[in-house]
């Protein structure tokens, strides 16, 4: 109890500091000209992510994609030779970190707005120090501006000119799709670069580099922390390396030493921490295929409540939703299939759109389509197809059928085929009964209509009326 109060108090002043960070940032963090004495002092104001931002390109972790060996972005930083960028992707994968690469290795001025913080006058004087800067020593300014699409349609224009002229080159950062967020015509002068959630073995990397860190992280301390404490860490920050560093942080300076003072940090601590607790889920193990499993089961028995808390603890435990919603396409074919057809459209709908918006709003889609599946009538009629490959890998089929085989080239008629095929159209109800399996194959039946929802085996002509003298669907 007295440490959960602990944990409680700790947690409000992180949050006042976490407030308070992007102000911090946006003065002496990028600045390459204060004193040793002042970044210490600054430092110790800092969030543990904000401390441990890398200084370099090396220190990076993740992102391989956009700075890996050979790419272009990592080519452009190493040479100085940067135009109008857009950074984005979801909080703490290290778009500000990047800036900060750039303001360490750069020869141009580097200065950093928000904008939340600042409006189009703010803008202007940047614009005009930035021509004077050219003007009278030769020097280019780079301005990143965090947050960018929160600048109106006005602000963004004032940026225009002088990003067009080449009077300052813009490196932007923002957690929304910059297509929707960012004017056209800004968005047309720059590259954008969109950075992923990082990786497990990415936050624990900065997990560690952060215990061992004595100038900057908490090497100072002395821990002894739960490997499964950093795997939670690890894993409920979903990529965030902010939330993750900064949940290690609460923990270790929330917990008292002990008799020989050393700090102990289990899971439980861990959990108080980061505020969720550790879901019982291996996405490589056992959990992982034992909870898919209880998924798909629960869809095909018609339980959309335990639909829905399966599809939660696989969302909560971190499954890669694209895993989820092709377990649903396939569970729409294969156990509601011919019964409601539209199950199918409202799956792909579901994989389609979860590519487009992703997560955390791709939930909705997800839950949308399973218990779409839940609540239909069931058939698994389409199972059929194994019955008819297993006799094709037999080796149980022979000729088509003269009669139905391609006519629409020149010798086919002398060789008898198309002859003696009759034209569906052209008979009452658009059906005309004539054999279409090979011979060795004729009366072998695969379909067997399950009878539910609009899986009944009715041919047109049947629909129609029109006799058809054919059994067995």
């Amino acid at each position: 109890m007295v440490n959960s109060f602990v944990i409680f108090l700790f947690r409000i002043y992180f949050e006042a500091r976490a407030r308070k960070s992007d102000e911090v940032m946006t003065g002496d963090l990028f600045s390459t000209t204060q004193t040793a004495t002042q970044a210490v002092a600054q430092q110790g104001r800092m969030p543990l992510a904000a401390r441990l931002r890398p200084e370099n390109l090396a220190g990076v972790v993740g992102q391989k994609q956009l700075i890996g060996p050979g790419k272009l972005l990592r080519r452009a930083i190493e040479a100085d030779q940067l135009g109008s960028l857009i950074f984005c992707g979801p909080p703490g994968t290290g778009k500000t970190s990047l800036a900060y690469v750039i303001a360490q290795t750069t020869k141009a001025h580097f200065t950093k707005m928000n904008a939340v913080t600042s409006g189009v006058s703010d803008l202007r004087k940047v614009i005009q120090e930035a021509e004077e800067r050219w003007k009278y020593y030769q020097q280019g300014t780079i301005l990143f501006i965090d947050e960018i699409h929160r600048f109106n349609k006005a602000q963004q224009d004032a940026l225009l000119p002088a990003v067009e002229e080449g009077k300052l080159v813009l490196i932007g950062a923002t957690t929304e799709n910059p297509y929707f967020s960012v004017n056209a015509a800004l968005l047309s002068r720059s590259r954008v670069f969109k950075l992923e959630p990082l990786e497990k073995e990415d936050l624990l990397e900065l997990l560690h580099r952060a215990l061992k860190d004595k100038e900057r992280g908490l090497g100072n301390y002395r821990c002894k922390i739960a490997q499964e404490a950093l795997e939670h860490f690890a894993e409920t920050a979903r990529g965030d390396a902010r939330l993750a560093l900064n949940g290690l942080e609460l923990a270790v300076l929330s917990t008292m030493p002990n008799a020989e003072g050393i700090r102990i940090i289990d899971l439980a601590v861990a959990e108080e921490s980061i505020q969720e607790r550790a879901i019982v889920y291996d996405k490589m193990g056992d959990q992982h295929y034992d909870v898919i499993s209880a998924f798909i089961k629960s869809m095909r028995g018609s339980d959309p409540d335990a639909v829905l808390h399966y599809l939660a603890r696989m969302l909560a435990a971190g499954e890669d939703p694209r895993f989820i919603a092709r377990r649903i396409v396939i569970h729409a074919a294969e156990d509601v299939g011919l019964a409601d057809p539209m199950a199918l459209v409202v799956a792909q709908a579901a994989a389609r759109g979860l590519e487009m918006v992703g997560l955390p709003e791709g939930r909705l889609l997800l839950a949308e389509a399973a218990l779409y599946i839940a609540c239909a009538p069931k058939s698994n009629s389409v199972l059929a197809i194994e019955r008819a490959l297993e006799d094709v890998q037999k080796g149980k089929y022979g000729a088509v059928p003269l009669h139905l085989r391609d006519a629409g080239y020149p010798g086919a008629e002398k060789l008898g085929h198309g002859k003696g095929y009759q034209y569906p159209h052209d008979y009452a109800g658009h059906y005309v009964r004539q054999e279409y399996l090979p011979a060795e194959l004729q009366g072998t039946k695969y379909y067997q209509a399950s009878g539910m929802g609009k899986d009944t085996g009715v041919r047109c002509g049947e629909k129609s009326g029109v006799k058809t003298d054919v059994k067995g669907y």
